[in-house]
């Protein structure tokens, strides 16, 4: 098979050589571009058609959410490009908003652990095969700031319920759930309502209810010892 096209951003010349030294190694991974700045990004996207680009969550011009910014606009313009945004910040909320159009072929990865066992290699493979990667220390963060709850709320959910959850932890969306489950694409809608209502995911909270429950499902397996 091909090696997988990869375009990196990132602003700091030593961390973006370190970054493509550290994928040198990866036989199945080519690097097609290297920038450092929102603009570039975009540019080298469009000329090198990558499959995946791996970008810092700040650059130029502005240094605050320019790889959250592209992530979301390939989302229309290049739907089938999986991102790797790399941040040094916990703060769940770069994550939602990361998610919030879903989660397939996204993964958000703490720079301080990206040489962790092939770390940023693997989450590189994941996205570009439609998956997504979510930092355990930003799903901590997450559940922490979410719920206050002594017990997982996860125990409330029915069989089917964490089946749905569990589709959805994939990237799928609900007409994909419905076919890989057998439902109808209501009876996905319906069960995907009374998750949220469980997991305490109201219509007024001010974050995507899919994107929360999802990091609550892939808390709840890690803290049980699923991988």
């Amino acid at each position: 098979m091909a090696a997988l096209r990869l375009v990196i951003a990132e602003d700091n010349l030593l961390v973006r050589e370190g970054i493509v030294s550290l994928l040198a190694t990866a036989s199945d991974i080519e690097t097609v571009a290297v920038c450092s700045t929102l603009g570039e990004l975009l540019d080298a996207v469009d000329r090198e058609q990558p499959d995946v680009v791996v970008t810092d969550i700040r650059m130029p011009p502005g240094n605050s959410d320019e790889g959250i910014q592209a992530a979301r606009k390939f989302r229309t313009s290049d739907p089938m490009i999986g991102v790797v945004v790399l941040s040094q910040f916990v703060d769940p909320a770069f994550a939602l908003a990361l998610f919030d159009h879903g989660t397939r072929g996204r993964a958000y990865l703490l720079k301080d652990r990206v040489d962790e066992h092939d770390r940023l290699a693997r989450a590189i493979r994941m996205v570009a095969g439609g998956g997504s990667f979510i930092d355990d220390d930003v799903v901590d963060a997450l559940v922490r700031s979410r719920t206050r709850m002594v017990d997982s709320p996860l125990v409330s959910l029915t069989a089917r319920e964490l089946a749905v959850l569990a589709e959805m932890a994939t990237g799928a969306t609900n007409t994909v759930i419905a076919e890989s489950l057998g439902l109808s694409p209501h009876s996905v809608e319906k069960h995907s309502t009374a998750i949220f209502a469980k997991l305490g995911l109201g219509e007024a909270l001010d974050v995507n209810r899919r994107v929360a429950a999802v990091l609550m499902f892939l808390a709840g397996h890690r803290e049980n010892g699923v991988a």
